[in-house]
């Protein structure tokens, strides 16, 4: 029993960073750290006191580390420690003991949080230390100006600049839409329709009567990869290149328009990918592309329009470089095809290009193509049960 309950209180957490991203964190933490000292002696020349608050070290690992929690959005991060700086100068100020005022801190700070929505436990620790060493000592209500608003402030910042540009992380983390993003219409995703939304989520955390340190957004994220590995797991490892169509009609950027939209009339396809001399996916150009660049704006002469704009003018006949779709988002043969299921269904997509060796384009896997598939396993799995 003893060896049991040590070795669950001795079990080392686990890390969410791979090693090069830890190495990413420490770099972005010790920048931001050096900034904030720099950047907060310059904006208040005179402090000598208390330059930086404690509490600003776990924020910083809150922010870097798990990004994606709610206790580190900037919000709960600006507000929390604020609430905790005021209520912690205005409890130095109890002609109690450390004890009952610590307790009395503490409590209404959690209190303030829990009631604006704020929690951000390293608050908790702003609102600590003025009852610990002092209103006095931490220069009374103009603690809550210098150093807390402007630490967190430029912590807040600072953490904006690395997610977007060093870390490549979403910070802060948007809600999940409710709406279709795509279609722009208020019915929800196809995937979502039939799976879990982000009611359902809401509505089974109040059952429980749970808090997670996690989004709804990464909690959906997490059932929507559940979903690929059990669809994987339950009808096989089909492939991109087991579905995909192989003759495919393309052109190259220096085909004319006139010649491109010929092609998509005589086959009756919406899309044609783009291919160089070296057979790499440059761009697309579908039907859609010819009308948003003919402005053709009302019903008027609607066909003379197009048939100047494709055929051009005196200047030259223009080229599919002129108005394809650049970069082009493409799968790889040996995906599995539970991957481009979000892509065909919540992406708005219709085609999917799909490389092969050197990336050159090997086959394009269209709606048609999964639907195609998934109903011929379906049926395959029904027949054999």
């Amino acid at each position: 029993m003893f060896k049991e309950f040590f070795r669950s209180v001795a079990s080392p957490a686990a890390s969410s960073l791979h090693r090069r991203d830890q190495w990413l964190v420490l770099a972005a933490s010790f920048v931001t750290m050096l900034v904030i000292a720099v950047l907060s002696q310059w904006i208040v020349p005179e402090a000598y006191k208390m330059l930086l608050v404690a509490s600003l070290g776990p924020s910083i690992v809150l922010i870097f580390v798990v990004p994606n929690s709610p206790f580190s959005q900037p919000y709960p991060v600006v507000v929390g420690h604020l609430v905790g700086a005021l209520i912690g100068v205005a409890c130095a100020h109890l002609p109690w003991d450390l004890f009952i005022s610590g307790a009395i801190g503490i409590t209404l700070c959690m209190l303030a949080m829990f009631a604006l929505g704020c929690v951000h436990p390293p608050a908790g620790a702003t609102a600590m230390l003025p009852i610990i060493v002092g209103s006095t000592t931490v220069g009374e209500f103009d603690f809550v100006l210098f150093p807390v608003l402007v630490n967190m402030v430029l912590l807040v910042l600072l953490a904006l600049i690395f997610h977007r540009w060093w870390l490549k992380k979403e910070y802060p983390v948007h809600a999940t839409p409710t709406e279709d993003p795509i279609h722009k219409h208020k019915d929800a995703s196809p995937l979502v329709r039939l799976g879990i939304n982000p009611q359902d989520l809401e509505n089974a955390l109040k059952d429980l009567d749970s808090y997670l340190n996690i989004t709804e957004k990464d909690l959906t994220r997490v059932y929507g990869l559940a979903q690929q590995k059990a669809y994987t797991r339950k009808f096989g490892e089909i492939r991109c290149k087991h579905i995909m169509s192989r003759d495919v009609i393309t052109v190259t950027p220096e085909t004319t328009l006139e010649n491109a939209w010929a092609l998509l009339r005589k086959h009756r396809v919406k899309l044609l990918p783009v291919l160089d001399e070296a057979h790499h996916v440059v761009g697309i150009i579908s039907m859609v592309d010819f009308v948003k660049r003919a402005n053709l704006k009302g019903y008027d002469d609607l066909y003379g329009k197009l048939e100047h704009f494709v055929k051009g003018d005196e200047k030259g006949a223009p080229r599919v470089r002129d108005i394809m779709v650049s970069p082009v988002f493409s799968v790889n043969e040996n995906d599995l095809i539970a991957q481009i299921v979000p892509l065909l269904s919540d992406q708005g997509m219709h085609h999917v290009p799909v490389l092969g060796e050197g990336q050159k384009m090997v086959g394009i896997v269209t709606q048609s193509d999964l639907i195609a598939a998934l109903y011929t396993r379906s049926l395959t799995l029904y027949e054999g049960g």
